[in-house]
């Protein structure tokens, strides 16, 4: 995507918000503190205004009036309902999503389910850009599943991406899945997902993605890539709210052929029969387990309303503006203070998301949140993410954010604050 060259004014930058057709959707967010500047929308969306009138209306009128009978109306089919709405994000059928759980719990029931599905085979590859807990899970399920499984990571030759070849030498007739992050949470590396996706069914294997970094930001096309199974959070961009429920993705034509490894009455085909042996339900249903959580499901929904109102295609299209022209501030102001670029130069190879590195990042990062009021986030051992949320985040905050950032190197104001890694960053 050709993108001018971006000023390098405030006035210019407010300039770029006044033509942008999609600046109206700032109002749809709750912005209390207008000096503070939110650039980790890629770990926490803002709260949505209309997020607020639903849960005022779950809560008082629902639950407090409706009672029990508000699973008659509307709670129980919510997380098919909201699944389907997600769908149209990732490129999927309504039938294909369904929103329940954690990502770590989805993630656990997919990888489980796959192993099953590709008896015989004992490898699963993934590589070390990939988001840490996804490791551990997969390290607990390959101990579980036993039969000799074993996992293969791939490693990165620069830190910031992995080559297909790279990925493809990994994967043979021994594997069972292959399973990545999309876009990579350190360094922003958006993965060529169609063709990693056929790398896998060359071999027979099974094809995992985690969008945690992706929905809801960049449109995505699961169908068209062939994509087996994915799973994703909700409190990102698609800003559900901290801890809201994940969503899962089986292909249609596999749903039958899988199993969930944990076995409850949600899932269970004739659940209301109370049978005591266990039958799972039909399609995707058969991925629930236990009772959902209607609060948090009832939170997303609004939020999601937002991203499709907006339209994927025009946010990413605004991502790749705005982070081009962060972009471009960094090279005028802080490469020649020593901050390196920790994500991809090309737009597409690039999420919603720019890492600039220094040694000193962490202190960095601190004197950005409690000297200047810019709200990034770090990432060991070097990177300060700065997340760009199409929905809300404005030209003339990514120029005043970049403006403080320089404020923070050339005064020095990160000096103060102790070397030592706090127990949460």
């Amino acid at each position: 995507m050709n993108t001018p060259t971006p000023p390098h004014t405030l006035e210019d930058a407010r300039e770029l918000d006044r033509q942008d057709d999609l600046a109206r959707f700032r109002d749809e967010f709750v912005i209390d503190d207008p000096d503070l500047i939110y650039l980790d929308g890629n770990s926490l969306g803002r709260l949505p205004k209309r997020t607020i009138a639903r849960m005022r209306e779950v809560i008082e009128k629902e639950w407090g009036g409706r009672l029990i009978r508000g699973w008659n109306e509307g709670w129980f089919t919510a997380p098919q309902r909201i699944g389907a709405k997600i769908a149209q994000l990732i490129g999927a059928q309504a039938d294909e999503v369904i929103l329940c759980d954690s990502t770590a719990v989805n993630f656990f029931k997919l990888v489980m389910a796959a192993l099953e599905a590709r008896p015989g085979r004992g490898k699963v590859v993934t590589d070390d850009l990939n988001f840490p807990s996804d490791l551990y899970i997969l390290q607990g399920a390959i101990k579980l599943a036993g039969q000799d499984r074993r996992l293969h990571v791939v490693h990165s030759t620069d830190g910031l991406t992995v080559a297909n070849d790279a990925l493809a030498e990994g994967v043979d007739d021994d594997t069972a899945l292959v399973t990545l992050t999309h876009t990579a949470f350190k360094s922003g590396y958006r993965y060529d997902m169609p063709a990693i996706t056929e790398i896998a069914h060359r071999a027979g294997a099974l094809m995992l993605w985690d969008l945690c970094h992706s929905v809801g930001a960049m449109p995505l096309a699961l169908n068209e890539a062939g994509v087996d199974l994915a799973v994703g959070c909700t409190y990102k961009y698609l800003n559900g709210g901290p801890g809201s429920a994940a969503f899962l993705y089986i292909r249609r034509g596999l749903q039958e052929r899988l199993v969930n490894p944990i076995w409850g009455w949600f899932g269970q085909r004739a659940q209301f029969d109370f049978g005591l042996n266990y039958q799972p339900a039909p399609g995707l249903k058969r991925f629930l387990t236990g009772t959902t959580a209607t609060l948090s499901l009832a939170a997303v929904e609004p939020a999601v309303d937002l991203l499709l109102e907006a339209g994927v295609d025009r946010l990413r299209a605004k991502s790749v503006r705005q982070t081009e022209y962060l972009i471009s501030l960094w090279e005028a102001w802080l490469e020649p203070l020593g901050v390196t670029l920790n994500s991809p130069r090309d737009a597409n190879c690039r999420g919603s998301h720019v890492s600039l590195g220094h040694p000193d990042g962490l202190r960095i990062d601190r004197a950005l949140i409690e000297d200047v009021h810019v709200v990034p986030d770090f990432r060991f051992p070097d990177n300060i993410r700065l997340g760009i949320a199409p929905l809300y985040t404005s030209y003339a905050e990514v120029y005043e954010a970049m403006s403080r950032f320089r404020r923070v190197m050339v005064e020095r104001l990160y000096e103060k604050y102790p070397t030592e890694r706090p127990e949460v960053v």
